[in-house]
């Protein structure tokens, strides 16, 4: 008989690919991962990884016998979404991310209300940029995530996700009050073309939207400073260091010396909680998707 934390611990290596990530995505040591690891090879009489330089890799039995583990463990994942939709109870353990605007903005009002109506629902929550969000969810290191794409460049999402609106956040430029613009009833991105940007980092998805849209208008950008927070970037944009792109859900409270003016061409960013479909019947994913719709709500 197979044992399911062992086969749990096989598909963790198979998803993250060494034995110390594995770990960390199963909340154990590395020596338990090889402990579940040399157990499972006797069980099946099997050698199931072997050495690759300082790391592992899984053989060909190791390989087969993971993608057998990843069913096995959507199926009982399945199962267990069943018998919680039947009971019709929120219990058990829910974690989640959310982008760090989205953790302030979102996270304060629905977790609070889940565990005012839940009390045996275990809340777990952290930061996580939109990607890594939605790879931990795949990899059943979290349940759900509040992630984000933008009107002009949709996110995609990998098979087997399911995914609810939360709000569509409209987003202004900011700029400090004595700038040309400043008094403006609406901008367009093009006349931002000498300006010095203050943008996310190198990679981050929001960054990337950024450079993708000002190069469709012609616009080389001029990046000046960095900030994964929006309110880093208002605080820099206060002190004259630029101009920035200022989501609602990011940018309240307005610091003195910054006025945001809306796109003559309207920007939006939609914000949106994905999910695994395997896990959909459950009424936790349920009741936590209802929270964060409230929630998006209150900002709207």
């Amino acid at each position: 008989m197979l044992n399911l934390e062992r086969l749990r611990t096989l598909d963790a290596l198979a998803r993250h690919g060494s034995v110390s990530a594995a770990a960390e995505g199963l909340h154990i040591t590395t020596s338990a991962v090889s402990q579940q690891m040399s157990k499972l090879e006797r069980e099946v009489g099997q050698q199931l990884l072997a050495k690759n330089g300082r790391g592992v890799r899984l053989t060909d039995a190791g390989r087969l016998l993971a993608e057998h583990a990843a069913r096995i463990l959507s199926q009982v994942e399945l199962a267990q979404s069943d018998l919680e939709a039947q009971r019709g109870q929120v219990v058990g353990e829910l974690r989640l991310s959310a982008f760090p605007t989205a953790a302030r903005g979102l996270f304060p009002h629905a977790l609070s209300a889940l565990r005012g109506r839940h009390p045996a629902l275990r809340l777990r929550s952290c930061e996580l940029e939109p990607e890594n969000g939605i790879a931990s969810v795949v990899r059943g290191d979290l349940d759900l995530a509040v992630v984000l794409d933008w009107y002009n460049k949709p996110m995609a999402l990998p098979d087997g996700l399911v995914k609810a609106p939360i709000l569509d956040d409209p987003a202004h430029v900011a700029m400090s009050v004595d700038h040309p613009l400043a008094g403006r009833d609406e901008v367009d991105l093009a006349e931002f073309a000498d300006d010095e940007w203050i943008t996310w980092g190198e990679g981050e998805f929001c960054h990337e939207w950024l450079m993708f849209t000002l190069r469709s208008k012609g616009i080389e950008p001029i990046v000046g400073h960095r900030a994964a927070e929006n309110h880093t970037q208002l605080a820099l944009v206060a002190a004259g260091l630029g101009v920035c792109v200022a989501p609602l859900l990011g940018r309240r409270p307005v610091p003195d010396g910054v006025v945001t003016v809306p796109l003559r061409q309207r920007v939006r960013r939609h914000v949106y909680v994905v999910w695994r479909a395997d896990a959909d019947r459950r009424p936790s994913i349920r009741a936590a998707v209802k929270a964060l719709r409230e929630a998006g709500e209150r900002v709207g």
